[in-house]
């Protein structure tokens, strides 16, 4: 999954100041460093600076820091480069240089922009109510120790701007706070939606793998059992009853041939869209389902059919799961009921449902008892079923019968819950 990266406004991509701020991003304590530099470039260079030089207002060079402000200066600029590793640390240390300088200097050098800076970055990498409490605290101890110690009186404007620095300093870190939180935010969603779409297109090829390996399923088990039973009659009298044999052969080469045909349907929809050989006949439902049943009794299985369904429209895929249950149920009843077999199919529609039922009267003789939970050795024919069912949030059952034979009962939902058909 590639990384979500979100735009916005900046330099352009491949521009200097674009790779100047990429490679700051990559090296944090090279930019804390040349951060470090300018604050104590402006500290110096502050400290040069007379607001009350003359009547007309600020002159530079009219006073010169001494050495003790410079190492001040220094120190506080040289704190900077840790702000990011220990930002308390660097606020405490800053604000006690400035209280320092501002008590013992009668003018004091600007080595409030240190503490500036670290307030800034404290604000930046915590949360609001720490926001508020270190921002107040800071704001109330370095504008009451200029307002005491400092060279002006204590309504002087340096004093203030003492005061509206540290505020706008303490503002500003929370604002750039919130707005990595809410980059990061729209982040992460962009790639959990993007998890969640390849989590989902997953799903769906699990579940397309899942419904063609239960078509090929029912398709092989039912023409391959009536391809058993009829190839197993024509050598029983080939000999004897030439005739019967061919018309037996007859019936294989017509399974055989019906087979071909649904498998070659059903592996066509592993084409690509727009191929011409892939299929477009409708696939199979209960409009056919006689042919179906035919194809049974062809094979030695007496089957009664009852349906009261006259007239109901099924949506395709209730209608395709329809069909194959009546396939399946049929075919698990002509390997594993024993000779002599028959069979009931009942299609009933009941309100929004359609219950497809089908019974025999028969019992193996070889195979150990069948069950709901457990379908005979070697077959997945009841576990497909009630995938198809389950698909479409309907129940099936299936289970032995008092008395002898086995019954398959499938209930399906023909309408939603709003009364809409089910597509």
């Amino acid at each position: 999954m590639s990384p979500v990266t979100p735009t916005g406004p900046g330099p352009a991509a491949g521009t200097i100041p674009s790779r100047l701020r990429d490679w700051f991003r990559a090296h944090p304590l090279a930019f804390d460093t040349t951060l470090a530099a300018g604050a104590l470039v402006c500290m110096i260079a502050g400290s040069f600076t007379d607001p009350h030089g003359s009547p007309e207002g600020p002159t530079f060079g009219d006073r010169s820091p001494g050495p003790w402000s410079v190492l001040i200066m220094v120190l506080g600029a040289a704190a900077l480069v840790l702000r990011r590793r220990r930002p308390f640390a660097v606020l405490a240390f800053a604000v006690t240089i400035s209280l320092v300088e501002l008590v013992n200097d009668n003018r004091p050098a600007p080595i409030a922009m240190a503490a500036v800076v670290a307030l800034f970055t404290v604000a930046a990498r915590t949360d609001r109510p720490t926001t508020w409490r270190v921002g107040l605290a800071t704001m109330a101890v370095l504008t009451a120790a200029a307002m005491a110690f400092g060279p002006t009186p204590w309504y002087a404007q340096e004093n203030l701007g003492v005061f509206a620095w540290t505020g706008m300093a303490a503002a500003a870190g929370d604002a750039v706070r919130s707005r990595r939180a809410f980059v990061d935010a729209i982040r992460e969603r962009a790639e959990r939606a993007e998890r969640t779409r390849e989590e989902e297109a997953g799903r769906r090829v699990a579940e397309e793998r899942l419904r063609i390996a239960r078509d090929l399923h029912d398709v092989v088990a039912h023409h391959i059992a009536l391809v058993n039973v009829q190839a197993g009659v024509a050598a029983h009298v080939m000999d004897k009853r030439p005739d019967q044999a061919k018309e037996a052969l007859a019936h294989v080469r017509e399974a055989s041939r019906s087979a071909l045909g649904e498998l070659r349907a059903t592996v066509g929809l592993l084409r690509q869209s727009g191929d011409p050989e892939a299929p477009t006949e409708p696939a199979p439902g209960l409009a056919v389902l006689d042919g179906l049943l035919d194809s049974f009794r062809k094979a030695g299985l007496p089957i009664a059919l009852a349906r009261a369904d006259e007239g109901l429209s099924l949506p395709a895929t209730v209608d395709l799961a329809a069909y194959r249950i009546v396939q399946e149920a049929l075919t698990n009843v002509r390997k594993h009921a024993g000779p002599d077999v028959k069979a009931e199919v009942s299609i009933v529609r009941v309100g929004r449902t359609v219950e497809i039922t089908v019974l025999d009267d028969g019992t193996a003789a070889t195979d150990p008892p069948r069950s709901a939970d457990q379908p005979p050795v070697g077959g997945h024919g009841l576990l497909g079923m009630r995938e198809r069912v389950g698909a479409l949030g309907g129940t099936l059952t299936a289970a032995p019968r008092y008395g002898g034979g086995f019954r398959v009962q499938a209930i399906l939902p023909v309408t939603s819950r709003t009364g809409e058909d089910l597509a």
